[in-house]
């Protein structure tokens, strides 16, 4: 995955006013700081979110189970903005929608999209550019500060530590 300093002027360089752009900059934060999968981002819906606590929910894909995660300030802010200005009104409870009806829930190929053509505005050069190396970003980043294999484990839903262990190597 690219390097923190690199995710952090991706962040700072997502942009804009349309509907593209905050939807990106949500997704983006999204999977930067809480290292989602797309799945989880896919999966996820309005009633996730608990403004008055400040945590979301997430329902992991691979070790399954829900998990609560603090809501850090700048990621709420970007969500709620999506929701109020761009977010489509419509049926589906799903948070990040297609920009075109029918609206039905964001998909694998968008959220590629997103993290591939933000990285690319960028310049961010790493040999993959999908939302898998935003967690690679995020779990290297962590555990650069200093955070265990464990607790990062936690954050990114692993069932053990040893799955986190990959991300010693780097």
């Amino acid at each position: 995955g690219p390097e923190w300093k690199d995710v952090q002027r991706l962040l700072k360089a997502t942009k804009g006013n349309s509907a593209a752009a905050l939807r990106a900059k949500a997704v983006l934060f999204l999977l930067a700081v809480y290292g989602l999968r797309s799945g989880e981002i896919s999966r996820l819906l309005l009633s996730d979110f608990d403004w008055r606590s400040e945590t979301f929910t997430v329902n992991h894909s691979k070790r399954g189970g829900a998990q609560k995660y603090p809501l850090q300030r700048e990621v709420g802010d970007a969500i709620l903005e999506y929701i109020q200005k761009a977010r489509p009104r419509c049926s589906c409870r799903n948070l990040f929608l297609t920009l075109k009806p029918p609206y039905r829930a964001i998909g694998g190929s968008a959220l590629w999209k997103i993290t591939s053509r933000g990285m690319q505005a960028v310049g961010i050069r790493c040999r993959r550019r999908g939302p898998h190396c935003l967690r690679h970003a995020c779990a290297t980043h962590l555990l650069e500060q200093g955070a265990s294999l464990k607790e990062i484990g936690d954050l990114l839903g692993h069932r053990d530590f040893r799955s986190t262990s990959i991300y010693a190597k780097v």
